[in-house]
C-alpha cells in the first residue's frame, strides 16, 4: 500500500514559524514532523510514499530527497506556488498513487496510531480514523455508529487526518482547487464510508502553542 503525506499547506496559523520554513519541516524532538511520520510508517511496513508540496516545497524535497536515508521511496506531486487544497492535491497525485487503495496522512499531526492495521484494510471507498474531539474542535466532524459513518445528529468525532481512500473516490472530480471534506460527506450519505476510533495519542500540530506543548510533553518523557 502506498502512502500519501499531505504537506502542501501554507501553515498560516503557525505565524512567523513558517515564514521561511514549511510546516512539515518544523521540528519536534530534533526531527521534522514529516520525518517522524516516515520513520513510524517505515517501521510498520510502509515503503512507498507520495508527498504533495507547494509552499516552500523545494525545502521539503531537499530535506527528504528520494528517501534513501530511511530506506523508503519518495515521489513528489508538485502543486507549484498555489496549493490545491486537500481534495485537489490528492487528485493531482493520482497518477503516482496507482490503482490500489492508499493510506492518507496529514503531515501536521502527531500520533501513536498503529498504522500497520491499515496495510491490508478492505474498504468500501473510504475508511477514516477518528479521535475524540480536542478543545479546538469540540463539535467534531463526523458521526461514528457501530463502525460506520452516519449523517445524523449523534456523537461526533474529529477526523484525525488519517484514512484509507480508493481511487474511485476521485473519479468524478476534475483538476482544480477543492477540499476533501465535502467528498467525504457525499460518500457518507451513500453509505460508502467506514471508520474506527483511535483512543491513543493524537495532536493536530496546527499552532505554535500546540507545537510547544507537544515538544514539552515529549521532552518530559
Amino acid at each position: 500500500m502506498k502512502v500519501m503525506i499531505l504537506a502542501a499547506g501554507r501553515g498560516e496559523r503557525m505565524g512567523r514559524l513558517t515564514d521561511n520554513c514549511p510546516k512539515p519541516l518544523l521540528e519536534i524532538s530534533g526531527q521534522p514532523l514529516i520525518v517522524h511520520h516516515l520513520l513510524a510508517l517505515k517501521s510498520q511496513g510502509f515503503n512507498d510514499f507520495v508527498i504533495n508540496v507547494a509552499y516552500l516545497g523545494d525545502q521539503i524535497k531537499t530535506a527528504l530527497g528520494k528517501g534513501e536515508q530511511w530506506g523508503v521511496h519518495i515521489e513528489y506531486s508538485d502543486e507549484g506556488d498555489n496549493a490545491l487544497e486537500t481534495g485537489g492535491g490528492i487528485f493531482r497525485a493520482l497518477p503516482l498513487l496507482g490503482d490500489e487503495p492508499f493510506l492518507l496522512v496529514n503531515a501536521d499531526v502527531w500520533t501513536d496510531f498503529p498504522f500497520q492495521r491499515l496495510r491490508n484494510k478492505t474498504v468500501k471507498d473510504i475508511h477514516l480514523v477518528l479521535v475524540n474531539n480536542p478543545d479546538h474542535n469540540q463539535h467534531g466532524d463526523f458521526c461514528l455508529l457501530d463502525g460506520e459513518q452516519k449523517n445524523q445528529d449523534s456523537q461526533r468525532y474529529t477526523y484525525s487526518g488519517i484514512g484509507v481512500f480508493s481511487r474511485a473516490v476521485f473519479e468524478q472530480q476534475t483538476e482544480g482547487v477543492f477540499p476533501l471534506a465535502p467528498i467525504i460527506r457525499q460518500f457518507i450519505a451513500q453509505g460508502r464510508v467506514s471508520s474506527e476510533l483511535h483512543r491513543g495519542e493524537w495532536v493536530d500540530v496546527g499552532t505554535p502553542e500546540r507545537l510547544a506543548e507537544l515538544a514539552l510533553k515529549l521532552k518530559q518523557r
